[in-house]
């Protein structure tokens, strides 16, 4: 089969490769559609950061070049002798978290702070750049017959929004500023709205990305390139927001983030990162601001979960998938009109849909 595999900085290459067979506990599943991720391009520009290349994955036990892809949904089309709960035909998400199941993280039920923890289409395991996967029958989601199946490739990051929000602990009422509105960034705005943000800011360079924020539910939209973002937001809110999401990953913004945010407020540090900040200190101590990190999401179908949760959200309609898809390739496309047209800063493209 045709699959997109990662072999190193500014080179992936669509090649033929073998299908992994099913076992018992096992799915396989056709591929309908995989979104490519901040993360895929991180890695394509900078990795590698999840990828692992010199000691093969703990939990995948595969190393570079690996098949790309996190955020896919598609169809059982074979499923292992010991599989109850799927059957063929089925319109699943895929949960891509790998975890080892034994340290301490994993003992508690925080799966997705595994110590050797890792993501399918990241860290080996099979990828949604690719004809088909193969993968635990735990990992194949359920969408339900009110998500159509191509919705079903959101799922991933709007969990990772919605965990973000989770994780910030923002109340109805509250005020919220969010610097930059990539997939992530749109995520986080409609999970905000969701969660009872009265008023949501946004800095965003770009207008066509400021243009669906405004579609995602942001109230008012911010140039940071001709404005001051900070001080347009403190003279809003009578010293600043009660909580603000980091989801550009460079030193500006993360700044920008912490002295737009009320004494007392929550940061909220959504990216992954290429290199280290420098950050003042003073401005968490000396206003009693918490800053924290959040990273995935707990990926099951149950209503405690994420997934389950985006799912539930996207069936009624109080997530909106539209604003974040802005284009749809084939598999052979994925470098020249996918990665590169994304890592363009001209570009208008957000979130773009790979159909193998």
């Amino acid at each position: 089969m045709q699959a997109a595999r990662w072999h190193g900085q500014h080179d992936i290459r669509v090649e033929e490769t073998e299908e992994t067979s099913v076992g018992a506990t096992d799915v396989r599943v056709a591929v309908d559609t995989c979104g490519i991720c901040g993360s895929d391009l991180h890695e394509y520009a900078a990795g590698p950061i999840f990828i692992p290349e010199g000691e093969p994955h703990a939990v995948s036990g595969e190393k570079a070049p690996i098949t790309m892809g996190h955020e896919f949904s598609g169809v059982v089309s074979e499923i292992g002798a010991d599989v109850e709960d799927l059957s063929e035909g089925d319109a699943v998400a895929i949960n891509p978290i790998l975890y080892c199941g034994e340290c301490r993280q994993c003992r508690q039920g925080t799966y997705h702070l595994c110590d050797s923890g890792g993501f399918i289409g990241l860290s080996g395991g099979g990828g949604g750049f690719a004809e088909n996967v193969v993968v635990s029958a735990e990992q194949a989601v359920p969408l339900g017959e009110d998500v159509p199946l191509e919705h079903g490739a959101l799922v991933e990051p709007l969990s990772v929004g919605l965990h973000a929000v989770r994780r910030s602990g923002i109340s109805a009422g509250d005020t919220v500023a969010v610097f930059g509105s990539g997939p992530i960034g749109l995520s986080v705005i409609q999970c905000a709205r969701a969660a009872g943000a009265r008023r949501i800011f946004v800095s965003e360079p770009r207008a066509a990305r400021r243009d669906r924020a405004a579609d995602s539910g942001a109230d008012h939209l911010i140039d940071p390139t001709e404005v001051d973002a900070v001080g347009e937001i403190l003279s809003s809110t009578d010293g600043g927001v009660d909580a603000a999401f980091e989801v550009a990953g460079i030193e500006a913004t993360f700044n920008a983030a912490l002295e737009s945010t009320r004494p007392g407020g929550t940061v909220t540090v959504v990216s992954i990162w290429e290199e280290t900040v420098n950050m003042p200190p003073n401005t968490v101590v000396l206003g009693e601001r918490t800053l924290t990190g959040t990273l995935a999401y707990l990926g099951g179908p149950r209503s405690n979960e994420e997934y389950g949760m985006v799912i539930d959200m996207l069936a009624d309609g109080t997530l909106d998938p539209d604003p974040l898809v802005t284009d749809r390739i084939e598999l052979d496309d994925i470098v020249d009109e996918g990665f590169e047209s994304l890592l363009d800063e001209s570009s208008d493209q957000v979130k773009i849909f790979v159909k193998p």
